[in-house]
């Protein structure tokens, strides 16, 4: 049975209020609504999905293009692809327009919801109604973080037809205020009613479990005061954090995950997974792992590896150099990028590779199947050429899973217990709260390796030999270590992963950005890590004045302005 097999029940459902004939034939249709089993439940599956796995359309360009790729995790640019790793990196409208169309649109999504269960909507249930705050936040959370100020307090107003830009931390504040009436209002209960009254699986997200979406919200919360947390304006972060831990409970439990199973039928077109872009294309929209990613997970021998990806096909190759009566930039540059590969090739290898060097060409074999190799970001057209596909690993089967083939396919990550170990971790570290904060880290680690299926052995083996997983320096060196960690742990998860890394520059050889021109493509912003989205021309055709407004607060439109919650990190 399909997991979003409710959706299409809306339609029947938006005919209820017609006449007593309509009736009838509804009641003829054994898989109709009936009048007395209308619902708000069934409207709670779209806009849980389309908050995380959207249509193909804007999954490949804001997910795949942009944050997946701007959070390490995923590259292109190998020989083969359609792309060098540049694309995202410098401005495309399309792409950008994807994403922002995305995201802007979704607010019907979670607005219809939300009136429909308000006080004196259709199906008042103000239980129901507090799930849709909470969905509320998550998107808000991930639609400024993604852009920086974005409509907010007037959105949804019909009297207001060009609503004004907000603040982040104006926008942080009123999440958190919601936040804290959800939780007030769901208190001990833990259902939103009997029957058609109770969410029940279609919330696919918790199954209709008020007291989950409870720890959901208070770890969002904190979530929202760790993000915050520095920046100019956030003052309130502390008192945020104290009654996080103090007032409420946490995402404590594997049970606890906050994770959208993916549909294994449904067409990419209603909600797709990366193995409807991977299967579809051929070669040219395939992507590799980032190399970051990677090395960390390969150096201190993460057993989330062979979850996470496959090892490099491997091979040999012959590598020939341009002739320099036709290409002389690439003739006089040849031997500085193959050094360049060479080098990324033979760390990843250890040494167990060949390399023999002809002059005109080059051969390097690499063993079959047998390392895992992430590609560097961003490599340019000139590299291009040489970044041998065999050379790079690809995400592990689990990830890229074909539908329809009775195999399980990885779920969406919308926030971990892993996660909220891991703000509590850092929390403690930065002292705005009390607790153990090498406890709480190492939790975060063994949560994290649960989800993927990693048994227990394996994970205290690697808490109790990797550097990475003791909190043993000095507090910058420890919040460097939560930070990575964190970020491997967003694996597939490219907005927080993102996020993440802007926030505490961890780590830091994929904050740093690119500076070498030869071999990276450095985009529109001289090689720095992308900060932000540019907004889509929607805004600028629908509401330009109110988006000028913010820009003269934020600053230019590009990619390279930092964020409000980035711009005095501590």
């Amino acid at each position: 049975m399909k997991t979003f097999k409710y959706i299409l029940t809306i339609i029947f459902i938006l005919g209820l209020a017609s006449c007593t004939d309509d009736f009838e034939k509804i009641n003829k249709n054994p898989n109709a609504v009936y009048p007395d089993e209308a619902s708000a439940r069934y409207f709670i599956t779209n806009p849980e999905f389309q908050l995380y796995a959207p249509n193909r359309y804007p999954y490949w360009r804001a997910h795949l293009i942009h944050t997946d790729r701007y959070a390490g995790y995923f590259t292109f640019g190998f020989k083969g692809s359609w792309w060098s790793d540049e694309l995202g990196y410098k401005y495309s409208s399309g792409y950008t327009d994807a994403s922002w169309g995305w995201l802007e649109g979704y607010f019907g999504q979670i607005n219809n919801f939300l009136s429909l269960t308000d006080e004196g909507g259709d199906f008042e249930n103000p239980l129901m109604h507090a799930v849709g705050k909470i969905i509320k936040v998550l998107y808000y959370q991930m639609f400024t973080d993604v852009f920086g100020e974005i409509p907010f307090s007037e959105a949804g107003d019909p009297d207001i037809q060009q609503p004004k830009f907000d603040t982040q931390n104006e926008i942080y504040q009123g999440l958190a205020t919601i936040l804290d009436e959800a939780i007030k209002t769901i208190g001990d209960n833990e259902r939103t009613g009997d029957g058609v009254d109770d969410l029940g699986d279609n919330d696919i997200i918790f199954n209709g479990d008020l007291q989950k979406w409870k720890k959901l919200a208070n770890t969002l919360k904190l979530r929202l005061a760790m993000r915050a947390y520095g920046a100019d304006g956030a003052d309130w972060v502390p008192d945020l954090v104290n009654n996080a831990f103090t007032t409420g409970a946490f995402l404590d439990e594997a049970g606890d995950n906050a994770l959208l199973p993916k549909d294994n039928e449904i067409s990419q077109w209603g909600s797709a997974c990366y193995g409807d872009i991977w299967w579809h294309f051929g070669l040219g929209s395939n992507w590799t792992m980032g190399k970051y990613l990677i090395d960390y997970m390969a150096k201190y021998n993460d057993p989330r590896l062979e979850k996470y990806a496959k090892p490099a096909p491997g091979g040999t190759f012959v590598l020939y150099r341009p002739k320099a009566d036709e290409n002389q930039e690439g003739y006089d540059n040849f031997p500085h990028r193959i050094d360049y590969l060479h080098t990324v090739l033979n760390e990843a290898t250890q040494g167990d590779m060949t390399y023999t060097d002809w002059g005109d060409s080059v051969q390097i074999s690499i063993p079959e199947n047998k390392y895992y190799i992430g590609q560097p970001p961003r490599l340019n057209s000139k590299v291009y050429p040489f970044a041998r596909y065999e050379f790079w690993s690809t995400p592990s089967d689990w990830v890229i899973q074909k539908k329809n083939q009775g195999k399980p396919i990885f779920p969406e990550i919308i926030l971990t217990t892993a996660e909220s170990y891991f703000l509590r971790a850092e929390a403690v570290e930065r002292g705005l709260a009390a607790g153990n904060a090498q406890d709480y880290f190492q939790n975060g680690i063994r949560y994290a390796m649960r989800l993927w299926g990693v048994d227990d052995a394996s994970i205290e083996a690697y808490i109790s030999t990797a550097d990475l997983a003791q909190l043993n320096g000095t507090t910058e060196e420890n919040l460097a270590k939560i930070g990575i960690q964190k970020w491997i742990a967003h694996y597939t998860d490219g907005f927080e992963g993102w996020a993440d890394l802007r926030k505490n520059g961890a780590p830091a050889e994929m904050a740093a950005g690119v500076t070498d021109p030869l071999i990276f493509g450095l985009g529109d912003d001289n090689g720095v890590l992308p900060q932000r989205m540019r907004y889509g021309n929607q805004a600028y055709n629908t509401n330009g004045d109110k988006l000028q407004e913010a820009i003269g607060r934020q600053g230019p439109d590009v990619q390279g302005t930092q964020l409000w919650w980035a711009k005095t990190s501590k």
